[in-house]
């Protein structure tokens, strides 16, 4: 699959995931999440942020335990809640977020 970003094909894999990482920016998010008719706020944007820093220094994209985990530890209790999460990306909080981050999909996600 392709996505057209600013006049640039960016290749995701079938389940929207970047097939080049490095292409990631946010008009890329973005387009994903126009793509998903998610219009994104700045909640979605805290956790996507969120989301490329943990890749970033752990190597890996976190699996919805250990997002609920970490968002609790880094903004308070209303972030690691699962239903709070659901409503911001209604088609699973750590797979829907990693991908408009441009992280492979986490582990343990089905």
């Amino acid at each position: 699959m392709s996505l057209n970003v600013n006049g640039t094909e960016i290749q995701t894999d079938p389940e929207g995931y970047l097939a080049n990482l490095d292409e990631w920016n946010e008009d890329v998010a973005q387009a994903l999440a126009d793509r998903d008719g998610l219009a994104l706020g700045d909640s979605h944007w805290q956790i996507i942020n969120f989301m490329r820093q943990y890749f970033l220094e752990y190597g890996t994209a976190p699996n919805l335990r250990i997002l609920q985990k970490a968002l609790k530890e880094e903004f308070g209790e209303e972030w690691g809640d699962k239903k709070f999460l659901f409503n911001l990306f209604p088609y699973g909080p750590a797979k829907q977020a990693g991908r408009y981050a441009g992280t492979p999909k986490p582990t343990g996600c089905v």
